[in-house]
């Protein structure tokens, strides 16, 4: 009984512990921006730095089979134990 109270504690905590407030990220007080990338003139920004580059997230396509052919025979694809023709 008491377990099941503990467990059920438990779920109700990491529940709430997941609902923090969102607001945009700053850099703490003594910290610095990550350096000036090589060849930009100005720093990125921290949402400039948050967002995926294209090669990070490539974009999916939705059209994966643009030809149907129709499959070759293949006397190799046996069932176990059988022997090829």
């Amino acid at each position: 009984m008491k377990t099941t109270h503990g467990a059920a504690l438990a779920i109700v905590l990491i529940t709430l512990a997941g609902c923090g407030g969102k607001q945009p990220l700053k850099p703490l007080a003594n910290q610095k921006l990550p350096a000036i990338p090589r060849g930009a003139a100005v720093a990125p920004t921290p949402a400039q730095l948050l967002k995926p580059s294209i090669q990070a997230r490539p974009k999916r396509d939705v059209e994966l089979l643009t030809q149907s052919d129709k499959r070759q025979d293949d006397e190799f694809d046996l069932p176990p134990g059988a022997e090829p023709r």
